[in-house]
């Protein structure tokens, strides 16, 4: 990934919102994916954003779901809800019920207005059963996944662009093991499938991002009743899992995002990014995306005055938030910017966006967040680097 040392670069986490006929649709024709493809590659350039996507148009917005139909060796589980039950005892939806319970009457707790996608059914989610051995089915819409990124990249180079796919412990959620012998040979094989996904992405040029909502958001699920330390081993096996996934794929392409889920709740029950960041930089990724905007972990921006940043790495904190539709003043971009940047250095950060906006914020709070994003990083650039403004002359 370019690191710049003359200014603050730009990106954000991935999903950016295009026409519904599109986006929220894998089955929209190709040309429509395109056309709306090259609709968002051209308002993330006018906003300011230096490392661009295709705003998981192709994938039909979903982080996660996309890979169903990328993976063999899986079908339907014959017996369905246990990945519901899984959602359902975060301690923070038993805590807080009635507030979830009132939010999902409108089918989603992600954008305010209700006019998204439904992106949480905790009624039809599908569990899968592991059947036979796991295999990766998905060149076909990987080639056009990333057909359509670089054909609306016109003079960007690719290098600058990126993909999205999934972390092995993200894919294991609400998959039942009923063919190897155990987990671990499980996980093995679907980092294996997964790996795939990561070098094809990555032999196109193109940047690559691992999402791991499930890394955090397991812990009010799972790892509560596990203890922090039998947590972080669970973790860790799992990114060990990713890393042998990413063997090939050299890291300067990789890009890791590390979020709490990103749904509009409480959080109050988050596990502390200080309890969880030395996984974090375990895995093997050049920069690091996680939320660091809003009110639950903007604080935690603190811990990297204890914590040394590996030589090399790149950190690309949430400046702008998704779970709020108040449109962050340029201001507080630039001074969550520089306040990292003299933490770890000013050539050491990206800014980036707390979680993907396409299914948390409507249309024009989304596209303003990201404009305020791009103008809060050249605010921070002027001052970081000492340039001149009008007001000095």
């Amino acid at each position: 990934m370019r690191r710049s040392d003359e200014r603050i670069l730009v990106t954000h986490v991935g999903a950016l919102p295009a026409p519904l006929e599109v986006w929220g649709n894998p089955e929209a024709p190709p040309d429509a994916q395109r056309v709306a493809v090259e609709g968002v590659v051209r308002q993330q350039r006018e906003a300011g954003v230096d490392f661009v996507n295709e705003g998981e148009v192709t994938k039909g917005g979903t982080w996660v779901g996309f890979i169903n139909a990328r993976l063999g060796g899986f079908e339907p589980a014959k017996k369905q809800g246990a990945a519901s039950l899984l959602l359902l005892s975060s301690a923070d939806w038993i805590e807080f019920g009635d507030f979830y319970g009132r939010s999902l009457e409108r089918g989603t707790l992600f954008e305010d207005t209700g006019d998204a996608p439904r992106s949480v059914d905790t009624k039809g989610r599908m569990d899968w059963a592991c059947t036979s051995a796991i295999t990766y089915r998905g060149e076909a819409a990987l080639k056009h996944e990333i057909d359509a990124l670089k054909n609306a990249l016109g003079n960007t180079p690719p290098s600058d662009a990126f993909l999205t796919s999934t972390a092995p412990m993200s894919v294991e959620v609400g998959r039942q093991n009923e063919f190897y012998a155990t987990q671990e040979e499980f996980l093995e094989a679907l980092a294996e499938a997964l790996r795939i996904e990561y070098e094809g992405i990555a032999r196109a040029g193109l940047q690559v991002q691992i999402d791991d909502a499930w890394m955090a958001a397991l812990w009010d699920r799972i790892g509560i009743g596990m203890g922090l330390e039998n947590y972080r081993k669970y973790c860790r096996l799992r990114i060990d899992a990713l890393n042998h996934a990413l063997r090939n794929v050299p890291e300067s392409q990789v890009r890791y995002h590390l979020c709490w889920g990103s749904w509009h709740g409480p959080h109050a029950h988050d596990v502390p990014l200080p309890d969880i960041v030395e996984l974090m930089l375990a895995v093997k990724a050049q920069t690091y995306l996680f939320e660091a905007a809003n009110v639950r972990h903007e604080h935690e921006i603190e811990l990297w005055d204890r914590v040394k940043l590996p030589p090399g790495k790149i950190l690309a904190p949430g400046c702008v938030t998704h779970s709020t539709v108040l449109v962050e003043h340029p201001e507080l971009v630039a001074h969550r910017i520089e306040r990292l940047a003299r933490k770890v250095g000013r050539e050491n950060v990206i800014a980036s966006t707390d979680c993907g906006l396409g299914l948390r914020c409507h249309p024009q709070v989304a596209w303003a967040k990201l404009r305020t994003l791009g103008e809060g990083a050249r605010r921070a650039s002027q001052r970081l680097w000492r340039r001149p403004t009008s007001q000095d002359a």
